[in-house]
């Protein structure tokens, strides 16, 4: 599967969230971004 690259702009909240969340569950932020959204195909 080829990669394509997504740029993101987040509010700098949203961001702090993500950081934090990476960094208590020791995990990217990019994998925590790509699981929500393999979580998407559940509900579509």
């Amino acid at each position: 599967m080829s990669k394509i690259q997504l740029n993101l702009r987040l509010e700098e909240l949203e961001m702090k969230l993500l950081a934090k969340y990476a960094k208590k569950t020791g995990r990217t932020k990019t994998d925590i971004i790509r699981e929500f959204i393999r979580s998407l195909k559940n509900s579509i």
